[in-house]
């Protein structure tokens, strides 16, 4: 595990603190196979009873969406930004031919649990990937240190998105892309904020922010990234993902509510892509 020398240390969250740390997200059911996002549902019939093996599938799904925007360097450098237990690292080096991949989080007990679930990746390859304790605002690297950048479902906890662009654009080399992938409020609306916490509870206790996507593409844009797109992909994400919540919540009940954040304009998913000028 890297660490910036002499780096201050950026606070986590209490919420973040409690959901990464004793509460390990990634050992619930809801998740599976050490992933931890809602899923990519597109290729998964929704209409049969839904399996385990579906549930970790719609998850590799979503890394393989977000991992196949990416630029096609030969064997680049990626950086993903809030790593959890390291399994997109290793789907990345696996299946999409990447040259190094570093994994950074902000929570030590994730990075010590990514180490122990890819002990054997490590060993065999300690030359291709990494983990790295680091911030999305600050983080541990020099600039142009990497080819492209990517995160999956973190930047709705990160708290200045302002200060993760100009770090994204810090990291990447010229030409060099990134891709984000999460869930966020669509639109301008000032009502959002205060209608996601009345809905779902991740937002009422803080561990989700109600970033919005004009905010996260002015960033990226104010940062010097170009070419930055937002595309929608709630459809192919909430139907899934209720559909799984299903086996354990009623409806009405909180969790559920992501599919109705969604079908009333509240909320949605998205990946944004950008990439760093030429000089």
């Amino acid at each position: 595990m890297t660490q910036r020398p002499g780096a201050t240390p950026y606070p986590i969250p209490p919420a973040v603190q409690e959901a990464y740390g004793p509460a390990d997200l990634s050992s619930m059911s809801l998740f599976g196979g050490g992933f931890i996002n809602f899923g990519y549902w597109q290729d998964i019939d929704l209409d049969q009873p839904l399996t385990e093996h579906d549930r970790i599938s719609s998850q590799q799904a979503m890394y393989r969406h977000v991992l196949a925007t990416l630029a096609a360097a030969q064997e680049p450098r990626a950086l993903e930004v809030g790593s959890g237990l390291g399994v997109g690292c290793a789907v990345a080096l696996k299946e999409y031919g990447f040259g190094h991949v570093t994994g950074m989080d902000i929570h030590p007990q994730q990075l010590n649990r990514a180490e122990q679930a890819n002990a054997d990746l490590l060993a065999r390859r300690p030359e291709q990937l990494r983990f790295a304790h680091g911030a999305a605002e600050s983080m541990p690297f020099a600039e142009g240190e990497f080819d492209c950048l990517y995160s999956v479902e973190a930047a709705q906890h990160f708290r200045d998105l302002d200060a993760f662009a100009r770090e994204a654009a810090r990291v990447l080399r010229p030409g060099g892309r990134a891709v984000i992938a999460s869930f966020f409020v669509p639109d301008a609306d000032p009502a959002r904020p205060e209608r996601l916490a009345e809905l779902l509870d991740t937002y009422s206790t803080g561990l989700d922010v109600a970033h919005t996507v004009p905010q996260l593409t002015g960033s990226l844009e104010r940062a010097g990234l170009t070419g930055v797109r937002a595309t929608p992909i709630g459809a192919s994400v909430w139907p899934g993902w209720d559909r799984w919540l299903a086996r354990m919540w009623e409806p009405g009940t909180w969790p559920r509510n992501f599919l109705r954040a969604y079908r009333e304009g509240t909320l949605d998913y998205f990946t944004v892509t950008a990439q760093r000028p030429m000089p």
